[in-house]
């Protein structure tokens, strides 16, 4: 019996979902409009959002510029997840990819097509996870 490789056509583009997810996370936390639209939602959990002296305001913006991925933080390399500490409380974030039309039911089946993907930012303190 001989097996083949799995094909890599079926494959997103790593870089073509990072770019979107960039974009993304650029436009919802920094105001930054993209070349082409995307859809999304960012959340910020209760805790961060109750937090005093702006600190949430800082996390959204800190994960705006966020910039350092790495093959440690980002081995699928779609810039989907990462870390940023913010006066001394570890913040994550991480973006999640659904159909647009699935009411956030199902993942994106062509996630590096922003047409038919839906993007979430979910923002939390680590003491969340």
């Amino acid at each position: 019996m001989t097996t083949s490789a799995p094909s890599t056509t079926d494959s997103p583009d790593p870089t073509v979902v990072a770019a979107h997810n960039d974009a993304f996370r650029k436009l919802a936390c920094l105001g930054e409009t993209p070349s082409q639209p995307i859809q999304g939602r960012m959340h910020l959990t209760s805790s961060l959002a109750m937090a005093e002296d702006g600190l949430a305001l800082e996390a959204v913006q800190a994960v705006g510029e966020f910039e350092i991925f790495e093959p440690e933080n980002d081995p699928s390399g779609w810039h989907d997840f990462g870390a940023v500490d913010i006066r001394g409380e570890k913040i994550f974030w991480k973006i999640d990819l659904y159909e647009a039309d699935s009411d956030f039911r199902y993942g994106a089946e062509a996630p590096d097509t922003p047409a038919t993907t839906m993007r979430v930012l979910t923002i939390m303190m680590a003491s969340d996870w």
